[in-house]
């Protein structure tokens, strides 16, 4: 199929002149923040404009450290742009407010993934909230929502319990908008404040996937290789606050889920038994390199998407979730996955129809309120 051409807000740069043009600007981005040529944000923002500052999320400037990872605490100046790179983290930066009180404007420009448990979203509320405190604004370069604008699914968060850095806000685990539209939404449903300006996609819609445009695929973070393993993760992300391997350390991590303890075919017998739309489950055997059980074989199944409309990623994994929790060597942290999840409603003895079904009001409710902050149709 004949690919569609998109251009992200990088690509429509020179429409913002008008912002960047004389003044000093601080930039949060990381690998993915490219335009349609593959060059960098801050290598175009530092050519046309001074960037005075860069801020690198979770993964580092160039998105080359593991999930948790950040690079140093020492703000070091980027050889390339001439910028000091500053690391945000879940607490910000202890320099936040005063290195935005000292630039004239702040710019946003990260892939995201469309997952509410996704850490650049915290990060881009802080910058947000920097900004609103010292009056300066913020301009966010919109970039596709990668699995559509269109499909939401899972537990709307439960704000007054589990607020983090990997879930901020009460919005579904895939929520369907860009960042932008996000950005715009939180601003204003969660007074935030900001004075926030969004340079828009053109030629996407709700519709489409990312890999039905004509984009460059840059993975947003290490393990994210590829748009049916973000479908995946909307779902096998849970599996990170337990003892069941979710794929790290292979070639296809979010993928590929098991332990070394899992029986292969009782599972996969099960799995497919409950007739679940849109997935083709495989048994397999795998050895991660790094990350849990680096060296040994887990056995599990590979998640094999066959409709990428139908599919339900949450669902699916809360359907796979009960029966790993048989195994008498299976551990879980309960904060763990009720911040991924976004409440407490699977821990413990669950019917995941029962579970997942209760979410469709919260979600039409969701839907009802972002809809004034939609971009795209």
């Amino acid at each position: 199929m004949e690919k569609r051409k998109v251009l992200c807000g990088i690509d429509r740069i020179s429409d913002a002149d008008k912002f960047l043009r004389g003044n000093k600007i601080a930039l949060l981005t990381a690998a993915s923040g490219v335009n349609k040529e593959g060059i960098p944000t801050y290598e175009i923002l530092s050519r046309k404009y001074r960037l005075e500052a860069l801020f690198a999320p979770e993964h580092g400037l160039y998105s080359a450290l593991q999930d948790g990872g950040f690079d140093s605490d020492k703000s070091e100046k980027d050889s390339e742009s001439g910028a000091y790179v500053y690391n945000l983290t879940g607490n910000g930066h202890p320099r936040l407010d005063g290195i935005i009180s000292d630039i004239d404007i702040a710019v946003y420009d990260i892939q995201d993934v469309g997952a509410r448990f996704y850490t650049y979203l915290c990060n881009l509320t802080q910058i947000m909230r920097a900004c609103a405190k010292n009056k300066k604004p913020l301009l966010v370069l919109d970039r596709p929502s990668p699995c559509t604008g269109l499909l939401c699914e899972g537990a709307l968060l439960d704000e007054s319990r589990f607020s983090s850095f990997i879930g901020e806000f009460s919005i579904p685990i895939r929520y369907a908008m860009t960042v932008g539209e996000y950005a715009e939404y939180v601003n204003v449903e969660k007074n935030i404040g900001c004075e926030l300006y969004v340079l828009a996609c053109e030629g996407w819609h709700r519709d489409m996937y990312y890999d039905d445009s004509d984009l460059l695929f840059v993975n947003p973070s290490p393990n994210i290789p590829s748009v049916d393993c973000i479908l995946n993760y909307y779902g096998s992300c849970i599996y990170e606050a337990t003892n069941i391997s979710e794929g790290r350390g292979t070639t296809r991590p979010f993928d590929m889920v098991g332990a070394p303890f899992v029986d292969s075919k009782s599972l996969y017998d099960e799995m497919r038994s409950y007739g679940l739309p849109g997935v083709i489950f495989r048994r397999v055997s795998f050895t991660p390199r790094f990350n849990k059980y680096a060296g040994e074989v887990c056995h599990g199944l590979q998640l094999h998407i066959t409709d990428r409309n139908a599919y339900r990623p949450v669902l699916t994994m809360m359907y796979m979730l009960n029966i790993f929790r048989r195994y008498k060597e299976y551990r879980e942290d309960v904060r763990g996955i009720c911040l991924r999840f976004g409440n407490g409603d699977i821990i413990g003895e669950f019917d995941p129809e029962m579970v997942y079904g209760k979410y469709t009001e919260k979600i039409s409710e969701f839907l009802s309120a972002r809809e004034k902050y939609l971009l795209y149709s």
